[in-house]
């Protein structure tokens, strides 16, 4: 993602500017930090969000990478973030004011359940969630990057956490794994109007990402739209279309 780091005053955080320098993001400097999967998120966000005044909520929000971007490309929304671990949430909170937004950020575990919040429903619900539900399957992560890579609770508990916390007619929007996707069609049970983009790393190779749209009680039949394609074959590190979405020129369109 374009983007320049700099040492703040606490050693062990960077801050990060987004968007061509809209976002100002405090990240830790070792563990997970926003990357690809995020900005494509917000960006499919955004096309969604348009110019109506939503409020949208975030699942797994980080330091809140995502939601910012969002709200940066997208002023008129109200968001909120929840994440479990307390240190990244309170540079979540960081984040907020340093953006001079008026958004707010939870500090909770996805597995309690969207009753245990005490929340009304949103227009819009998204997330990025960790990619694994079995620790076996790979190799361990760091430490410190292990709750953005292990869903302890499994796919389906933010599937679940999703359904409940978005409005009838309102939005889910989810970036996950190509292999996931039919675990994921599956567990959207109370979902319809599927919008599914694929996103290749190369033209010529297969989809190792899906971006999944639905809506609550949806009836529409389900779409596949054209892959992204993230990187050419030229010395360039990204295709136009990506440049544009990274620079906050260009929504991922639906």
């Amino acid at each position: 993602m374009p983007k320049t780091d700099k040492v703040t005053d606490k050693p062990d955080i960077l801050e990060t500017t987004l968007l061509n320098g809209r976002v100002r993001l405090r990240q830790p400097l070792k563990g997970y930090r926003i990357g690809m999967d995020g900005a494509l998120l917000a960006a499919g966000a955004a096309s969604i969000v348009g110019n109506k005044p939503l409020k949208g909520l975030e699942l797994g929000c980080g330091v809140g990478g995502a939601m910012l971007s969002l709200a940066a490309r997208a002023p008129q929304v109200r968001l909120t973030g929840i994440e479990r671990d307390t240190a990244t949430f309170r540079l979540t909170q960081e984040n907020i004011v340093v953006n001079e937004r008026e958004d707010q950020a939870l500090n909770g575990d996805i597995g309690a359940g969207f009753k245990a919040f005490g929340l009304e429903r949103f227009d819009l619900v998204m997330s990025n969630p960790p990619y694994f539900d079995d620790p076996t399957l790979l190799r361990a992560p760091h430490e410190l990057k292990r709750p953005a890579w292990i869903a302890d609770d499994g796919l389906g508990v933010w599937l679940d956490f999703a359904q409940a916390a978005v409005k009838d007619g309102g939005d889910i929007l989810f970036i996950h794994r190509a292999d996931r996707l039919g675990d994921i069609l599956g567990g959207l049970t109370k979902c319809g109007s599927f919008v599914i983009r694929p996103i290749q790393p190369f033209a010529d190779k297969d989809a190792k990402r899906v971006l999944v749209r639905a809506k609550r009680l949806g009836k529409a039949p389900l779409r596949l739209l054209p892959a992204l394609i993230l990187h050419d074959q030229g010395e360039r590190k990204h295709t136009p279309e990506v440049e544009a979405i990274l620079r906050g020129e260009a929504d991922l369109g639906w």
